[in-house]
């Protein structure tokens, strides 16, 4: 298997980066000028959720803050589990405005749990991916509360949600505590994950807020650590996103290899918001994705 430093890269060299192209290709808001559509359609359907939907809000499972979590349980016994992680370059955006997803997903039958997280600069990515390993391990053990069954736990995330996802498939579980099994995801998804951090240290509007280090780029880009020895990553993208998008999801494929992301797949007409509207609509084929995966 390639190791990271072996695989193409066509974003400029750090050493002289060319922040206006990685401006265009990571500024998603200036790429979708409609977004506050988006984002207002999304806070009003999981409003109705939430409303219409049993689920304990705000549910702590860490001492910061922002650990917090709610939690809608499935309809049947034994039901799969999943997580799903919210987006926004880890800066921005909240669980409240995706209970659109829990709905969708107890419509699957599964339940739901959507954690927030502290944002940047009030923390870093590194320890945001350990608070979203906190969560998840608390729907581990909730499982049967919510109906659910642990062995089917599966993690969802889009944009920067989608590397926390993809590191939950790589976490030593019985390392961040002895009490969990060293399995502890089956499989995850990730839409329109952002697998290698390198390019996002040189983009000044992310790096801002972000203060990304090489260290922590190593630790915490996906595509630059080992494979996970189990499950599965599905990595999907909306075909209508920028170039760079579009290569970190064949990279984080290049990266672990096929066994562990058996599918890259670009969606035609997807934005990077139209993409999660997607997963929630019955019949279109990402729907049908998750549907399998959770299955």
């Amino acid at each position: 298997m390639p190791r990271i430093d072996d695989l193409p890269h066509h974003y400029p060299a750090p050493t002289q980066p060319d922040t206006q192209w990685l401006e265009r290709m990571y500024n998603n808001l200036m790429r979708v000028p409609d977004h506050g559509d988006y984002f207002a359609r999304w806070t009003a359907q999981s409003a109705q959720v939430r409303a219409s939907l049993p689920g304990t809000l705000d549910v702590a499972y860490g001492e910061a803050p922002r650990e917090r979590l709610d939690a809608f349980a499935a309809p049947r016994r034994r039901a799969p589990l999943v997580v799903f992680v919210h987006g926004g370059y880890w800066k921005a955006m909240d669980k409240s405005q995706h209970s659109f997803i829990a709905g969708a997903l107890h419509d699957m039958g599964a339940a739901a749990v959507l954690p927030n997280y502290t944002l940047c600069p009030q923390t870093s990515i590194p320890q945001i991916t350990l608070q979203v390993a906190r969560a998840v391990a608390w729907a581990w053990r909730h499982a049967d509360a919510l109906n659910a069954d642990a062995r089917r736990l599966t993690v969802i995330g889009h944009s920067a949600g989608g590397q926390l996802a993809a590191m939950m498939l790589a976490c030593a579980w019985d390392v961040l505590d002895p009490g969990l099994p060293p399995r502890v995801v089956r499989g995850a998804m990730g839409l329109s994950g952002l697998y290698d951090l390198q390019p996002l240290m040189h983009t000044p509007s992310l790096q801002e807020r972000l203060r990304l280090t090489p260290d922590q780029v190593r630790r915490a880009s996906p595509a630059r650590l080992p494979a996970p020895t189990h499950g599965r990553l599905l990595a999907v993208v909306g075909g209508a996103e920028s170039g760079e998008y579009l290569r970190l999801n064949r990279l984080i494929q290049q990266a672990w290899g096929r066994q562990r992301v058996p599918q890259a797949v670009a969606l035609p007409g997807l934005n990077h918001f139209s993409i999660v509207d997607a997963l929630a609509t019955p019949g279109h084929r990402l729907n049908r994705m998750l549907r399998e995966l959770i299955r």
